[in-house]
């Protein structure tokens, strides 16, 4: 099948990859655009997982007010560029983290975050849970680490359920930027202010 420029365009549009990138993969999935679209993200969450270990000293701060003022938030997001942090499409994803912060108000950034006291005091928790249940030893320790997920997801603003996707987390839209800017993205650091907290 011929692969058309407009064809290539429009795979850019949805994927933000490289035109290059697109007429190869509509090369390789013979005009199947959905095919294309799967392998394009294939390839960007493998390239994300490759520059995940790179120096992120440039970037951004931005604050989010809730309206009514009674919420603001502010978030420090990184990459490797200035070039990077100055794009549209990197300052929308730093204002939608900070967004995200507000709405569903995380206590920290990732699961390594989180004090040991803090989750062997969790742990505690759900195991006595679990007994009261009824539940034998080595089923309330597997028990304990679902709900140990559930935890992390509302705790931990990277593993938390991103607000307008559900079936995406923080740690899954800041991949996609990765993939789709070519550099590596870290949420650094945020704070949540609560009026009269």
């Amino acid at each position: 099948m011929a692969i058309t420029a407009k064809m290539v365009s429009d795979l850019r549009s949805r994927t933000g990859a490289g035109i290059m990138d697109c007429k190869k993969a509509l090369t390789e999935t013979n005009g199947d655009m959905d095919e294309a679209i799967r392998r394009l993200r294939e390839q960007g969450l493998k390239a994300s997982e490759v520059k995940g270990g790179r120096a992120t000293e440039e970037g951004l701060i931005v604050s989010y007010i809730h309206p009514g003022s009674r919420i603001g938030t502010l978030v420090e997001l990184n990459c490797e560029t200035d070039f990077v942090a100055r794009t549209e499409q990197f300052q929308k994803l730093a204002k939608e983290i900070a967004m995200q912060v507000a709405a569903a108000k995380p206590k920290y950034v990732n699961a390594e975050e989180v004090p040991p006291d803090e989750l062997e005091n969790e742990k505690a928790i759900l195991i006595t849970q679990a007994k009261r249940e009824g539940k034998p030893d080595h089923i309330a320790e597997r028990i304990v680490e679902g709900r140990l997920s559930k935890f992390y997801a509302e705790t931990c603003l990277l593993q938390q359920p991103y607000i307008r996707d559900t079936d995406k987390t923080i740690q899954g839209l800041v991949q996609d930027a990765i993939a789709q800017l070519g550099e590596n993205i870290v949420v650094k650091r945020f704070i949540l202010y609560v009026l009269g907290q």
